[in-house]
């Protein structure tokens, strides 16, 4: 029996980290010790009790990262409730269809999220009470006098492993997000197999990750790595500029740093400008999509040190397939995390062989429980111990696995099936591009052509579209050029940095 709380927070008194800056707010000065964090997670959780919210009710969290978030997601854990941290990012309509679908009881929102909820809350059949961090608004609670009602300290309720512990909504590059239920134990899973044995996470290391609290990237990041060591964590609510995370790294100096390729893109064009700042890296980690080779190759250039590429999910928690320290490959996920197993299958099923494409299935003790209220989609996806991503790889000789697209952008030209990725790949590597995504679209004989969508760095040259073909049929292949490039402003992502290619396949 073993309630996460335990582990991750209170733990650290015990050992004598009492006085520990666990998280400070970059800008702000605001800091919390794991002292100060068990003693507030377990006020919280007496809070919780008091304002009748029972426990496996739902406290949904629209909260900015701050260090309210950490008191609250590890209170509820305590006190039995299961915390639901919600994408700051969305439109209302979105929060109305989660709300709703989580039959959240209670929502903790930050006053500057207040505004895009508001609309929502009245007519919600399920809330019962509405905590703002900051000036309470009408008909709500501020998280002050929500606080002051836990006078008392609970201690974390005993909890099973197995037993669910937190939601978080997947974001999903296509269709609406569904509530993925992860247990008490999947913490402890990505801690010491991605945290201890890729990362090395240490006690005296500082952690800074632009990916926020609601990610699950972000959460393992902020969280469940630094704090299954005792480790600092550097934490930002503000929204995550080139510009603005490059001070942030030059102000903290974090020793790890966690950033997805879309920032890593935009902070290296920033920095080939600007120069890089000084601070003590020693790894830096990316996720969310694969990283174009061109950005890992020059961020290195710059700053010195490598970053890790690789591949987790929503339904896995965290990074399960990944690059390690010393052994990076540009342009590959690198290999299954210890503790992972992974297999690449046919469309039948069956297992395919080296070199050829097949969907990632991964085996894993962070595999959610399932999805909430979709039991066939919860069928389709967690097979057994085997969990399908619906990524497309292909694993080379090597035994290092190489991303080709998810499972709905593959398609074939010449009857040859073509990785969008691998095209972006090769169109990234020209200097002239900041970011590009490639998918199908049909030529005057209603065939599949890939087309590029790209965003440029600088002027657009005058032959760009023949310079960028005959770049890509060098690199990687005669057939795989892309028949049109368009540029554009920028691409349509996700709120966590993924490209929603669908959005691109819709105008193709």
């Amino acid at each position: 029996m073993s309630n996460a709380a335990s582990y991750f927070v209170d733990r650290h008194v015990d050992e004598g980290r009492a006085l520990k800056v666990a998280f400070r707010e970059a800008g702000t000065g605001r800091t919390l010790t794991y002292g100060a964090l068990s003693d507030a997670s377990g006020r919280a959780a007496t809070a919780l009790a008091t304002h009748g919210i029972a426990r496996e009710e739902r406290m949904a969290m629209l909260v900015l990262d701050q260090v309210e978030f950490p008191v609250l997601f590890w209170g509820a854990l305590k006190a039995g409730v299961i915390p639901v941290p919600l994408n700051t990012l969305l439109a209302t309509p979105v929060y109305d269809a989660i709300l709703r679908d989580s039959r959240a009881t209670m929502l903790v929102v930050s006053e500057a999220l207040f505004d895009v909820v508001a609309p929502v809350l009245a007519d919600n059949p399920y809330l019962r009470s509405v905590v703002v961090i900051g000036a309470a608004q009408p008909d709500t609670l501020d998280y002050a006098s929500f606080m002051s009602l836990g006078a008392e300290v609970t201690a974390p309720f005993e909890a099973s492993d197995d037993e669910t512990a937190f939601w978080l909504y997947s974001s999903g590059s296509t269709g609406q997000p569904k509530g993925v239920h992860h247990v008490h134990s999947a913490l402890r899973a990505t801690a010491d197999t991605y945290g201890a044995q890729v990362l090395g996470m240490r006690e005296d290391d500082v952690v800074f990750s632009a990916a926020k609290f609601f990610f699950a990237y972000g959460l393992g990041n902020s969280m469940t790595f630094p704090m299954a060591v005792g480790a600092t964590v550097a934490i930002f609510g503000g929204r995550p500029t080139p510009e603005g995370i490059v001070d942030i790294i030059a102000a903290e100096h974090p020793t790890v740093f966690c950033g997805v390729p879309t920032l890593y893109a935009a902070m290296v064009a920033h920095m080939q400008a600007n120069g890089a700042p000084d601070a003590p890296l020693r790894v830096c980690i990316s996720a969310g999509e694969a990283l174009p080779e061109s950005v890992g190759t020059r961020w290195r250039d710059l700053t010195g040190v490598d970053i890790l590429d690789g591949v987790g999910s929503t339904e896995m928690l965290h990074i399960f397939l990944s690059n390690a320290p010393g052994d990076v490959v540009y342009g590959t996920s690198g290999v299954p995390v210890p503790g992972y197993d992974v297999r690449l299958v046919d469309e039948a099923g069956a297992d395919v062989g080296v070199d050829e494409v097949g969907e990632l299935l991964v085996n894993g003790a962070s595999a959610a429980a399932g999805y909430w209220n979709k039991r066939d989609k919860t069928r389709e996806t967690f097979q057994g111990v085997w969990t399908r991503t619906g990524d497309k790889y292909e694993r080379r000789a090597d035994g290092r696995f190489v991303y080709c697209g998810r499972t709905d952008d593959m398609f074939k030209v010449s009857g040859i099936w073509v990785s969008p990725f691998e095209v972006e790949q090769a169109i990234a590597s020209h200097p002239a591009v900041l970011e590009c995504a490639v998918v199908a679209a049909r030529d005057e004989d209603d065939l599949d052509k890939p087309k590029a969508f790209v965003v440029m760095q600088g002027e657009r040259p005058d032959d760009l579209e023949e310079v960028l073909k005959e770049h890509v049929k060098d690199r990687i292949g005669k057939w795989k050029y892309p028949r049109w490039v368009e540029c554009v402003e920028s691409l349509p992502k996700t709120a966590t940095g993924k490209i929603q290619r669908f959005k691109l396949r819709e105008g193709a």
